[in-house]
């Protein structure tokens, strides 16, 4: 994100909603249905959006979680660039301690070549999954070596982006392509764009990272609640003005969903709390339907857990979101709020994404 890109969409009207609204997709796998029906969701959500005026559309990153189909950001990026104009499109996020930072380089290169000026690339330290699974994407028997070296595999990344290694840097010669490099060809033009780097975090340290480095955070709100007044704090207050941004900007991932019925919306989100919860206790599965959640009988603590989760799920009818969304804004400041909806099925999610939009005056499609 530029500065000027900052300053256009905090001086842009969003109907009558407090900042920008966004979308964060995880492609939800339900119970009874496939990866591919995720995906045809995806595809539909996105020119919805887009439609309706949100700003941006995140794809995240998870590995080994059946109900989790988003395990290839970039290549569900290149599909929805092909369906859709307008909207931006980006990682929220690439989990890069996962990757070489050069080949990410080039994927999200690649992505910009095909939706010029349109992508965004986020990125995170955690691994996006459990630690076996982590071993096997990263080649080593230490979880933590990655996360440990992000501010080192962010500065390699950022010099492939901008192809500017220093003379004798053993990787001068080496290029990501389509990039920089392209425009000292014989004949080459310089693209008028690169991807904009975020820093995602559920914690302090991206989010002084981001500060020190003048770069636009994204904070996790939908899982780390309790930690996302800390953060925010802790961003703007090491902020420093870079040839990025001049002042903080910083967006967070709301869960929320809006149905007809506020009854269906509370049988919705314990049916996320569920599927969170055998999560957390090592127990992944597709995602599961309300029905399953109510008949599931819950001891005390996972009670207790369940009551915790969907206390920090914004949910109930268009009016209930948007009272809940205009609060969150106020406590927060953010100045983007980016709406994860999980539902069991893909027409429900598409369904919270129209209410809220009507809720709050975006354009109809």
């Amino acid at each position: 994100m530029s500065a000027d890109e900052a300053d256009e969409i905090r001086g842009t009207t969003h109907g009558t909603a407090p900042a920008p609204l966004s979308v964060l997709d995880l492609v939800t796998v339900g119970a009874g249905s496939t990866a591919t029906d995720a995906l045809r969701t995806s595809v539909a959500l996105s020119r919805l959006t887009e439609s309706r005026g949100f700003h941006r559309y995140w794809v995240a990153e998870h590995h080994s979680m059946p109900g989790v189909a988003s395990s290839s950001p970039a290549v569900i990026l290149a599909h929805l660039a092909a369906h859709t104009d307008r909207i931006r499109l980006g990682s929220g996020g690439v989990m890069l301690p996962n990757h070489a930072p050069l080949v990410i380089a080039e994927q999200f290169g690649t992505l910009e070549a095909m939706a010029p000026g349109r992508i965004d690339l986020g990125l995170g330290r955690a691994p996006g999954t459990d630690g076996a699974t982590a071993a096997a994407l990263r080649r080593t028997d230490t979880l933590n070596e990655g996360a440990d070296d992000f501010p080192e595999q962010l500065a390699e990344l950022v010099r492939f982006l901008d192809d500017d290694f220093p003379d004798g840097h053993p990787y001068r010669r080496i290029h990501a392509i389509p990039g920089p490099v392209q425009a000292t060809a014989p004949g080459g033009v310089q693209s008028p764009h690169r991807p904009p780097v975020w820093l995602l975090g559920s914690s302090g340290f991206s989010a002084r990272l981001a500060g020190m480095l003048g770069l636009p955070f994204a904070f996790a709100h939908h899982f780390s609640a309790q930690n996302t007044i800390p953060a925010l704090d802790l961003y703007r207050q090491t902020f420093r003005p870079s040839a990025v941004l001049d002042e903080p900007y910083a967006l967070i991932g709301v869960s929320a969903l809006a149905t007809d019925d506020a009854r269906e919306a509370r049988r919705q989100s314990r049916a996320v709390a569920l599927n969170m919860l055998r999560l957390r206790t090592g127990r992944p599965g597709l995602f599961p339907d309300p029905e399953e959640a109510e008949k599931h009988e819950f001891s005390p603590m996972e009670e207790e857990f369940i009551t915790s989760w969907t206390a920090n799920i914004v949910h109930g009818t268009a009016d209930e979101v948007r009272s809940g969304l205009d609060d969150l804004h106020k406590r927060t400041g953010a100045d983007e709020l980016m709406l994860v909806s999980h539902a069991h099925r893909g027409e429900l999610r598409l369904r919270s994404y129209e209410l809220i939009a009507d809720a709050y005056g975006l354009p109809t499609a």
